[in-house]
């Protein structure tokens, strides 16, 4: 499996598979970050490469200390599946999920 990696430069974390990159965007505010986009391309669906970039944006979020404010629906439907990463979610990450 291809490594998740950090493009700070470009805002995003990346997952380079079979000449294809898979992404998630973000935004860095102070003490947040907010998951705006991911896309996974079409030859690339179905193998979990959109979780994969979900796990390592959390792992990001943890390593800095940061509270996450998932925009993207794909980050949104992550949080809905695993209330157990809820307490990485600031107030308006909250307000996203309708809580």
């Amino acid at each position: 499996m291809a490594e998740v990696v950090d493009h700070p430069e470009s805002s995003r974390l990346e997952l380079v598979r079979d000449g294809h990159t898979a992404y998630a965007q973000y935004e860095l505010g102070p003490g947040t970050i907010t998951f705006t986009h991911t896309l996974v391309p079409t030859e690339l669906r179905g193998h979990g490469l959109g979780t994969s970039l979900v796990e390592a944006g959390l792992a990001l979020a943890r390593a800095r200390g940061l509270k996450v404010i998932p925009r993207c629906p794909f980050f949104r439907a992550h949080f809905q599946a695993h209330p157990e990463d809820s307490g990485l979610l600031n107030d308006a990450g909250r307000a996203l999920l309708g809580g």
